[in-house]
């Protein structure tokens, strides 16, 4: 008989392990399973290069063993997700997890080795699907963030790195007259303003946009 243990991930410090934590608990507590530790990291699950995680794997799983996850993407929403269920299955070490009912059941209790095989398979399709919701999940995290940062952009509110801008566009344009009318080199405004190289092109070529809009308008 081998021992249970459990795993949680957060996202980010600010985030709290709480209910993922007592999911384990109490899963343990209906089953009556004695479990050892849960061990959790607070990072992204983009790989699995965890402290806490890596010390689970290496030093405290054994053959026997059962790993218990509150929930599939907790586990990871990286392509090695795969990779890592293999390796526990290869070395005899049943994972649970919360959100995946199949997963809960032990087929190594099961005598008819054809309906224990029908019940792996079933398992087996539902982890690849719980993988594939994951992924996409992932995915639309990704697309929604481009989405803002673009959406930050055409607003002017803030440079591709985040940052606040230095001025508003009614500032620069007012500025960028001064080059225009030739009272100022590109060299000097950027020394007066304070910006670097790139962010006083971007700012040109935003005026220069704007007007092309403007005129456009004007054609219409």
């Amino acid at each position: 008989m081998g021992y249970y243990y459990g795993y949680n991930r957060v996202s980010s410090k600010e985030q709290h392990e709480d209910r993922g934590n007592a999911n384990i608990e109490n899963f343990c507590k209906s089953h009556n399973y004695k479990l050892e530790r849960i061990y959790v990291d607070k990072q992204t699950g983009k790989n699995f290069d965890r402290a806490r995680y890596r010390v689970l794997k290496e030093d405290v799983l054994r053959t026997g063993d059962t790993l218990i996850v509150a929930e599939y993407d907790r586990l990871g929403r990286a392509d090695e997700t795969k990779t890592e269920l293999e390796y526990y299955k290869e070395n005899s070490i049943r994972v649970i997890f919360l959100d995946i009912p199949t997963t809960q059941m032990d087929f190594s209790a099961i005598e008819d080795n054809m309906a224990k095989m029908i019940f792996n398979c079933i398992n087996d399709m539902l982890i690849s699907f719980y993988d594939c919701l994951a992924r996409s999940e992932l995915e639309r995290k990704k697309k929604r963030q481009r989405e803002g940062y673009e959406a930050l952009k055409k607003r002017g509110e803030w440079d591709k790195l985040g940052r606040p801008r230095k001025m508003s566009k009614e500032q620069f344009a007012l500025e960028y007259q001064r080059v225009l009318n030739g009272e100022l080199r590109t060299t000097e405004l950027m020394k007066q303003l304070c910006l670097t190289e790139n962010t006083y092109y971007r700012y040109v070529r935003e005026y220069k946009g704007s007007l092309s809009e403007k005129e456009n308008m004007i054609c219409d």
